[in-house]
């Protein structure tokens, strides 16, 4: 699945949901993230990342005396600037690939501390759209005054050079394909809009496709540290961020600053256990949703009293008789509501408990007045379509760096139906779904580069590991995962719902994070916050 990053705020006067996740497509990276069967069947630990030589190689000088050509870029306190790197650190002499950086200066007043990179996670999410539409404005004022706020798009995602694979009606078509299938028909067309997908993905950009991985991003955000002329690399990353941000960190730990990762990603398992412990988390989410549901007097999944459980028998109920018959949706496109745009739309406010509501009221609608708009609406904000029906890139970069960073969660349909009772156990509303849904990379047009690794980051300074209890894209698990890897991060736990934490209401959350940013003191390892 995706990673995504949620804010209760609207995007571009479209979508309800903010950008970024991690949805299973082909793992959860987010996130991001997939393993053979042989890979997930071997129990022994999986190696360490190996940092990189501390010196530059003479071959990528030429990339690190860059310095910006800084541009305004449309956007009121912004600037923009292009930067190159190999498409190929191994043969740098093979092409460039085009990275698109924004900046906000540092308001004052206080000393500046430098550059702080931000990424919301994806992988597929726009960093750039990120800082200039919430961090650069939206970050605490203590922070903006002190920081230049930074961000760059990875490679393959939003303006740097962006890998597509479908044209916005063939995307439709994607969206609507039955995830569930019952029979071998249904099967087989599933298996077709996988390899469609794929194919449409080789077609657009068949070199660019093999230096995607998360690897190469981090090593192109040192490139853009010492264009900016830091030291050492600043940054927050939330979701996929994380294992963006920890992989800079095993790769460079001497060159390496403050780093928060919220919402964190377990580099160490393989992409079959991800995405069922993602799938857990969803689950734990629902059961959450749930619990707050049958306490309103407006809830369609039942009434006070109604175990969580029930709740969601009433819930896969309703998915049946969607996959029998779509709702009508008034779309201008004449979409009708699916049971897989269905089961996103609910996924969909699974990532922020402010979203509950209106999933409430989508859902009465859906189910007592057969008028499946609002459940279609939360869909097309994760898959961030708009009212033109046009998509971003982010589904397409998502499975672009997912199936390059892990070998596939599974092989075959055959592999998902054996795995589906586990899957199930995980979430019987949502488990049949993204089991299904982590074939994708198995159709892939390019191997797995990359494969599970722990990443120890020895010699670098405190980092921030935060965890949400009851996060349902990064369960809590990977947090204290990635922060029993590395050698110098303490974890910040936050006992709540939705995914991530920092800016999302707790001011314990808040200030434990701008303390370390603005002083370098990290929180006291395992403190927690509500």
């Amino acid at each position: 699945m995706h990673t995504r990053r949620t804010h209760r705020r609207t995007r571009a006067g479209a979508t309800l949901l903010a950008a970024v996740a991690l949805l299973i497509p082909g793992c959860s990276s987010g996130t991001t993230t997939h393993t053979t069967n042989t890979a997930n069947s071997v129990a022994k630990e999986p190696a360490a990342l190996t940092p990189l030589p501390g010196s530059t190689p003479a071959a990528l000088t030429r990339y690190y005396a860059q310095k910006p050509a800084w541009r305004d870029c449309g956007t009121p306190g912004f600037q923009c600037a292009t930067l190159e790197a190999p498409r190929d650190y191994a043969e740098p002499s093979k092409g460039d690939v085009r990275l698109a950086v924004t900046r906000k200066k540092a308001t004052g007043p206080g000393k500046r501390l430098g550059s702080l990179l931000v990424n919301p996670g994806g992988p597929g999410g726009s960093a750039t759209a990120y800082v200039q539409a919430y961090a650069g404005i939206g970050y605490p004022e203590a922070v903006r005054a002190r920081y230049d706020m930074v961000a760059v798009d990875p490679r393959g995602v939003a303006r740097s050079e962006p890998v597509e694979c479908l044209d916005g009606p063939r995307m439709d078509a994607y969206t609507r394909t039955d995830i569930t299938p019952d029979d071998a028909k249904e099967t087989d067309a599933l298996v077709a809009a996988y390899r469609t997908f794929a194919e449409g993905c080789g077609a657009d950009a068949p070199e660019l496709l093999r230096h995607v991985s998360t690897v190469e991003a981090a090593r192109d955000m040192d490139i853009v540290r010492a264009a900016l002329g830091d030291r050492k690399l600043n940054y927050v990353g939330a979701s996929y961020g994380t294992f963006l941000g920890a992989t800079y960190a095993g790769l460079f730990p001497h060159r390496t600053g403050r780093l928060v990762l919220d919402g964190a990603m377990d580099p160490s398992l393989p992409a079959r256990r991800l995405n069922l412990e993602q799938t857990e988390g969803f689950g734990t989410a629902f059961t959450a949703f749930a619990e707050d549901c049958v306490r309103q007097s407006d809830c369609p999944l039942g009434g006070a009293g109604t175990s969580p459980e029930r709740a969601g028998e009433n819930l896969k109920a309703f998915f049946g008789r969607l996959d029998a018959r779509p709702l009508p949706t008034g779309d201008a496109d004449g979409r009708t509501l699916t049971e897989s745009l269905a089961t996103i739309g609910v996924i969909a406010a699974m990532y922020d408990e402010g979203a509950w509501q209106r999933l409430r009221e989508a859902l009465t609608a859906a189910m007592k007045e057969n008028d499946g708009a609002g459940l279609l609406f939360l869909s097309d904000s994760y898959y961030e379509r708009d009212a033109e029906g046009a998509y971003t890139n982010l589904m397409f970069a998502n499975a672009a760096v997912n199936c390059l960073d892990l070998p596939p969660a599974f092989d075959s349909p055959d592999e998902v139906r054996r795995a589906l009772p586990d899957f199930r156990k995980a979430s019987p509303v949502f488990g049949e779904g993204l089991a299904w849904a982590s074939l994708n990379c198995a159709y892939w047009p390019v191997k797995a580069t990359g494969e599970a690794q722990r990443i120890e980051a020895k010699g670098a300074a405190p980092l921030v590991v935060v965890g949400t209890t009851r996060d349902p894209a990064t369960p809590y698990r990977w947090a204290e995962g990635l922060a029993g890897q590395l050698s110098t991060a303490r974890l910040l736990t936050y006992d709540g719902d939705g995914h991530t934490a920092y800016g999302r209401g707790s001011a314990c959350i808040d200030t434990a994070i701008n303390t370390y940013l603005l002083h370098g003191t990290p929180p006291a390892d395992g403190k927690r916050c509500s």
